[in-house]
C-alpha cells in the first residue's frame, strides 16, 4: 500500500468539499485542476502522458490490472491516493451511479501559441459553442478523424467541465485545445498556413468535392445561431451541405463530424 494514501469517511472533510468544488466553473479557474471519472478514461489519459494528482477510489471495486497500473503510475509521480466510500464519491463526481475511479489533473496550456498547426492537416474550430456535451463530442471526433485539436472562440462552454470531458471520451488528453477570441485567432491563422472553411450558404461550394487544403481549419458556430455573418464572410472556403428533410441545419458536433470526414477523405485523396 502506498506511504501517500488516504481513507476519507466523512462528507464534511475538507479535501472532499475541495474535490467537489472542481465541479463549478469558478473553482476550476481559480484552482486550474478539473476531474475526470471511469477507468477507461483515466487509463486513456495515462496512455497520453497525463497521471492525476490525486486519485481517488472506491473502498468497494473490483480489482482490474489497469487500475493497479494507474495506481502505480500516480504513486510514482508522487501524487496522492484516497480511498472513500461509493456515496462520498457520488457527492464528489455529482453522479448517482459513479464509477470507481476519478482523477484530478492540472488544466492544460490552453494559449494559441501552445498550438502546433504543422502537426496535424485537419483541426476543428468552434464559435460559441454552448452545449458542453456538443464540446465533448466535438473533441471526440477530432480524435476520430486524426485533429491536431478544437480551438475554442469567443464565450465557448468550459472544456474542462465534468460534462464536457465525459463526453469526450477520453479525447480531451488527446485533442490539443486553445481558447481565445475572434480577433485573436484570424491575426493567429494569418500568421502561417491555414485554410479556414465553414458550412454556409453564402457563395457556398457543394461539400462534396471542394477545395480543400491542409492544414484545414474546419469551423462551426453557435448551436442557435449559426456563425456571426462577418466571420463566414472572412473563411478562404465556405461550404454547403444538402439538407434533404424538413430540419434546416445539423446540431453543431455533428456538422463538425461530417464535415470533419469529408476534408479527411478529400486530403487523404491528395496525398
Amino acid at each position: 500500500m502506498s506511504s501517500q494514501r488516504r481513507v476519507i469517511t466523512g462528507y464534511s472533510n475538507p479535501t472532499v468539499k475541495a474535490l467537489r468544488s472542481l465541479r463549478e466553473k469558478k473553482h476550476r479557474k481559480r484552482e486550474r485542476k478539473f476531474l475526470a471519472e471511469g477507468l477507461r478514461l483515466l487509463t486513456d489519459a495515462r496512455e497520453c502522458g497525463h497521471v492525476p494528482e490525486i486519485l481517488v477510489l472506491a473502498d468497494r471495486r473490483e480489482t482490474h490490472p489497469l487500475l493497479r497500473a494507474l495506481e502505480n503510475a500516480v504513486d510514482a509521480s508522487g501524487g496522492e491516493v484516497i480511498e472513500t466510500t461509493p456515496d462520498i464519491l457520488s457527492k464528489i463526481t455529482g453522479k448517482e451511479n459513479p464509477q470507481a475511479v476519478a482523477g484530478v489533473f492540472t488544466e492544460f496550456d490552453t494559449s494559441l501559441e501552445a498550438l502546433k498547426r504543422d502537426t496535424s492537416k485537419i483541426w476543428l474550430v468552434a464559435q460559441a459553442l454552448r452545449d458542453p456535451g456538443n464540446l465533448g463530442t466535438m473533441l471526440r471526433t477530432g480524435d476520430a478523424i486524426g485533429a491536431g485539436g478544437l480551438i475554442l472562440i469567443d464565450d465557448c462552454a468550459d472544456p474542462f467541465s465534468v460534462e464536457a470531458v465525459r463526453a469526450s471520451m477520453g479525447a480531451v488528453f488527446t485533442q490539443a485545445i486553445a481558447q481565445t477570441n475572434w480577433q485573436e485567432f484570424e491575426e493567429w491563422l494569418r500568421q502561417g498556413p491555414g485554410q479556414l472553411v465553414a458550412a454556409s450558404l453564402r457563395e457556398a461550394h457543394p461539400y462534396r468535392g471542394a477545395p480543400y487544403s491542409a492544414p484545414c481549419f474546419v469551423m462551426v458556430g453557435n448551436e442557435s445561431r449559426g456563425l456571426p455573418e462577418d466571420y463566414e464572410l472572412a473563411c478562404d472556403l465556405r461550404v454547403t451541405m444538402p439538407m434533404k428533410g424538413r430540419a434546416d441545419s445539423l446540431n453543431a458536433s455533428i456538422a463538425a463530424a461530417v464535415l470533419g470526414y469529408e476534408v479527411l477523405a478529400a486530403l487523404d485523396a491528395g496525398d
